[in-house]
């Protein structure tokens, strides 16, 4: 798998369908919405890699969910495509205008799907998400998805990957159980703020005695991961 989620947002099954399946060859993970609001609620939970986003869509339009999405400081940095039938130039500036990152018009194939997909995707990663991250000798590789020391692999759950994959590429910072809960778990998640403890505990396990000090306790405030004294 590419380890990258896309979600299709068409009210036409059939449509979702024969791009999932296109995208799912291209080992792309495919979720689906027929509609803004179950979009938004999946953006907000999953928070996919892209969103392939339909104009016309009943209730809510794809553009005006665009539109939500870029305001929003959580969402604002998801790219997006706009599919539609809809040719007109003036069309074409408006789903531009409010943050949509390219626009394919129906009918399209779905070689050219897959290619400006991952087109988009090369010029909208942000740096840190596929790159290697390595720090006293520990690694991470977000596209083995290993963790390794020189003392060999470390093993952890997937919580607890994500929350250093997020600590590893935001360091020196501190963050509230509040903020991680949104970053790592997604913003319609609802558990409780203590669960983070109980992830970051179990994360320092994982890591051992030569690297748990590096999840560093901030009272009163949260966490950070930091190679500094506390």
């Amino acid at each position: 798998m590419s380890g990258k989620t896309v979600l299709i947002v068409d009210d036409e099954a059939s449509i979702r369908e024969m791009i999932a399946i296109a995208l799912e060859m291209a080992d792309y993970e495919c979720l689906e919405a027929a509609d803004a609001r179950t979009a938004h609620a999946l953006i907000v939970d999953r928070k996919p890699d892209l969103v392939l986003l339909d104009w016309m869509l009943p209730g809510t339009s794809g553009v005006e969910l665009a539109r939500r999405l870029k305001k929003d400081e959580g969402t604002a940095e998801i790219p997006i495509i706009m599919l539609t039938a809809k040719v007109e130039e003036d069309n074409k500036i408006q789903g531009l205008e409010v943050g949509a990152d390219d626009y394919i018009t129906k009918p399209f194939s779905p070689r050219e799907l897959v290619a400006r997909l991952k087109a988009v995707l090369r010029r909208t990663t942000p740096p840190g998400v596929e790159s290697v991250l390595e720090v006293d000798g520990l690694t991470l590789d977000p596209v083995s998805h290993r963790i390794t020391t020189p003392d060999g692999a470390v093993t952890m759950g997937p919580t607890e990957y994500r929350l250093l994959q997020f600590f590893m590429t935001h360091q020196e910072r501190v963050y509230t159980r509040s903020q991680l809960l949104d970053q790592v778990w997604g913003g319609n998640v609802y558990v409780e703020e203590r669960t983070v403890d109980v992830h970051i505990r179990r994360l320092r396990k994982a890591l051992g005695p030569q690297y748990d000090h590096l999840i560093q306790t901030v009272r009163g405030s949260g966490y950070r991961f930091s190679t500094r004294a506390a």
